[in-house]
């Protein structure tokens, strides 16, 4: 399921409204980023963003479906990344509109992460002798 140039090019056009993008490679498709949040997926051809129990109903109502795979055992697992509505896969307007619901989505799928502490900051210990 490779990525293409031109498809890529596409996307970020057709999602220019929401700012830079950035197009990462992963696992034979491509992760779309604004802001460092990851709110789309491309397989192939297709631009798939991402829901949750917030925006699920307005995929569903748009006539979306998830992104589904074959997982080694041969067993298909669905994402909870939904194919971008077909009315908005040539409407910038409507394609941004439906890409804000997914950064909104992965912004509230964000977990704070760990804060890491510097060696300076933990204060003394042994390795100070």
């Amino acid at each position: 399921m490779a990525v293409s140039e031109d498809f890529q090019d596409h996307v970020r056009e057709l999602l220019a409204g929401l700012g830079p993008l950035a197009i990462k490679r992963m696992f034979g498709g491509a992760g779309v980023y604004v802001d460092g949040a990851m709110f789309g997926l491309i397989a192939g051809e297709t631009l798939y963003l991402k829901i949750d129990d917030a925006s699920q109903a307005a995929f569903e109502a748009a006539g979306s479906g998830p992104f589904v795979f074959t997982m080694k055992d041969g067993r298909a697992a669905a994402m909870r990344y939904w194919r971008l509505p077909d009315e908005a896969a040539d409407d910038p307007d409507e394609a941004v509109r439906w890409a804000r619901l997914a950064v909104d989505a992965a912004l509230r799928a964000k977990k704070p992460g760990k804060t890491r502490t510097r060696r300076a900051e933990t204060g003394p210990g042994p390795w100070d002798d």
